[in-house]
């Protein structure tokens, strides 16, 4: 009775485990980009593996193959985040920009300037209004400025 309630439990977690990989393979092919992508396997990977190995530790019982795998767990999932870390900062390093992040705050600018527009009374006075934005070169001057006069240069 209980052999067939540790295989039981055993092959629930492999069958856990094969999930996560399917759904991060699924993310590796639907994402937009390298960013998202990389989080989707990157997840999905530490469950599965985590998944699978106590599957294959819960079937194998207590034995030198359990250490084994409980070896390759904590590798497993000490490398991965760290593999992906790199990934992302190479890819950073090389220029490789995330496609939603520039969605994302063209859709904020969006949804802010309606707000605006809508929490006026006057529309044609808000929309003529020059906005408050200021141009990046602008800020870069402004920022570099703060620290003259205390003895520090402009040059960082």
């Amino acid at each position: 009775m209980s052999d067939q309630i540790l295989t039981i439990v055993s092959w629930l977690f492999l069958g856990l485990g094969s999930f996560f990989y399917l759904v991060g393979a699924f993310g590796l092919f639907r994402m937009p980009d390298v960013f998202t992508r990389m989080h989707a396997v990157s997840v999905s990977d530490t469950l599965g593996v985590g998944f699978l190995i106590t599957g294959m530790a819960i079937e194998t019982g207590w034995s030198l193959n359990t250490a084994r795998l409980i070896i390759i767990l904590a590798i497993m999932l000490y490398s991965g985040p760290i593999a992906t870390h790199a990934l992302a900062q190479a890819a950073l390093h090389a220029g490789v920009k995330p496609k939603l992040a520039d969605n994302r705050l063209k859709k904020s600018r969006r949804i802010s300037a309606t707000r605006e527009i809508a929490g006026s009374s006057n529309i044609q006075a808000k929309s003529s209004a020059p906005t408050k934005s200021r141009s990046r070169t602008a800020r870069k001057s402004s920022s570099a400025t703060r620290g003259k006069g205390r003895g520090q240069s402009s040059k960082r």
